[in-house]
């Protein structure tokens, strides 16, 4: 009984201090700080509106960052600021890694691959992955199986998120283990379970970002109850199908004198990759990275370009350019030339990655004593982050109008071409060393996706004017999925 007692003291403090204290903040400019609880109040009033709430938070700010104060002497960093975030992701890289803390928030469900570990651990990860990615066979085989799975799959005819979400969970599937997931066919049902476990794990593991009290969610995992124990049954789900698709990749393997070109039979030989374990935790974070991201992207793309018909005529016009270029029909899929010369498209892409990010937040920890450029002071053991959603509606950083969805900031006016940025102004795909190497595959698979439908489509969103409701999982999703009409384009 004092056990309860004490967990609710604690998950009530800082909503008591809250309506106690609430007109006598500690300061005005950032994150308000309240005495014994620190920020949490605002968190724990704002944690519905999170991103939104940081956007006003850091634009606010005169160096578009601000010190989130927590109870003890460990306090959080968020910035928005491209200094800083060059700073963090190359200048000082050593001193702002992952961290224990991040890591183990995530290791339930992820494991220790790639996109969840540290120092020589993912150095290893970071050098075979980036050599397998930089083949131009790989870059062949995503390009063909993304010609296959316009051309086979029912992507046209039944075309919502969801449909996104099985689309890109059928490419990844085939492109990173040479497994047909068909969950656009029949025949998919595993790979439909996978999804929900998968989809609701990941709900469930973002939600320690947010945990007001940082042990609730370790208590309720110790006594296996609640949401943690709905975790736990839907990690085994997860892992059950990850594991059959290790062990048919092996079975193949063993089969056959050729190396298959998928990315899990390149990893399976070499030696220091190729446990069971680390293997499943490949499977698990190629998924997140190529289903997750690309389905979240296309889904606020598609709804932006339901408001900007202007954006949808002009790619309507570049398709038809192309076409005429190169003698392509309404209906066939373009190759990697042709996608080459949709720049505008590439541009309007762009411009929707920069207003809604797939990962919105990325969080690390520091390793001892910096002052960041804009002199903001980060201490040992600190957490930090760099705000790539409320990055994009800076006006200090993309000007007057940043929060309008306008893809001709991404076209070079003296020639038309598409036109980049500074990745620590832009960090969509990450920076530095830990530059996401999936970005050309992921834009590939994109534009083949929005070219294939509006080749042939007129998509229109019902209720387009209200923006959907934002669902913080893993990734930026739109809360039950983006719903739309469809019909034949004249």
């Amino acid at each position: 009984m004092e056990f309860l007692i004490i967990i609710f003291f604690l998950v009530s403090l800082p909503i008591f201090i809250f309506f106690i204290f609430p007109r006598k903040p500690s300061s005005h400019i950032g994150f308000k700080s309240y005495p014994i609880v620190g920020s949490l109040p605002g968190l724990v009033k704002n944690r519905h509106r999170f991103l939104d709430w940081t956007v006003e938070i850091l634009s606010g700010c005169p160096t578009q960052t601000a010190v989130f104060r927590r109870p003890g002497n460990r306090q959080f960093v968020m910035t928005a600021n491209p200094a800083n975030v060059e700073f963090m992701l190359k200048t000082k890289f050593d001193s702002f890694p992952k961290g224990e803390r991040f890591i183990s928030l995530l290791e339930d469900l992820l494991g220790r691959w790639i996109f969840n570990s540290d120092g020589e651990m993912w150095w290893k990860q970071r050098k075979t992955a980036s050599y397998e990615f930089s083949t131009r066979s790989l870059r062949d085989f995503v390009m063909t199986n993304a010609t296959v799975e316009i051309n086979t799959r029912s992507i046209m005819k039944n075309f919502l998120v969801i449909i996104l979400e099985r689309f890109a969970f059928d490419n990844i599937c085939k492109l990173a283990f040479n497994v047909d997931a068909a969950c656009l066919g029949d025949g998919g049902a595993d790979g439909v379970e996978f999804m929900r476990a998968f989809d609701t794990a990941a709900t469930i593991i973002s939600e320690r970002f947010q945990s007001v009290t940082p042990y609730s969610w370790k208590i309720k995992k110790k006594l296996d109850i609640g949401s943690q124990k709905l975790l736990r049954e839907s990690i085994v789900t997860v892992h059950k199908f990850a594991d059959g698709i290790v062990r048919h990749t092996i079975d193949q393997a063993r089969s056959s004198n050729n190396m298959n070109e998928d990315l899990l039979s390149r990893f399976i030989n070499i030696e220091e990759m190729n446990s069971p374990e680390l293997l499943r935790d490949i499977v698990i974070s190629f998924i997140l990275a190529g289903r997750d991201t690309t389905s979240s992207a296309l889904s606020w793309f598609f709804w932006l370009l339901s408001k900007h018909p202007e954006v949808e005529n002009k790619i309507i016009q570049e398709l038809n350019s192309v076409r005429e270029r190169t003698g392509k029909r309404i209906g066939e899929v373009y190759g990697y030339e042709e996608l080459k010369l949709m720049n505008y498209l590439h541009a309007a892409i762009t411009e929707s990655l920069r207003l809604y990010p797939p990962v919105p937040v990325e969080i690390m920890s520091c390793v001892e004593d910096n002052v960041l450029p804009d002199g903001t002071f980060v201490g040992k053991s600190w957490g930090t982050s760099y705000n790539a959603y409320a990055k994009g509606r800076m006006e200090s950083i993309w000007g007057k109008g940043c929060d309008r969805f306008d893809p001709a900031r991404w076209i070079d006016e003296t020639n038309g071409g598409f036109r980049g940025e500074n990745p620590y102004k832009f960090p969509v795909f990450h920076a530095g060393l830990r530059m996401c190497l999936g970005k050309e595959m992921a834009y590939i698979q994109m534009k083949s996706i929005v070219a294939a439908v509006l080749d042939r489509f007129v998509v229109e969103v019902p209720g387009k004017k209200e923006r959907p409701e934002i669902l913080l999982s893993m990734t930026l999703r739109i809360k039950g999925g983006l719903f739309v009409r469809i019909h034949e384009r004249t």
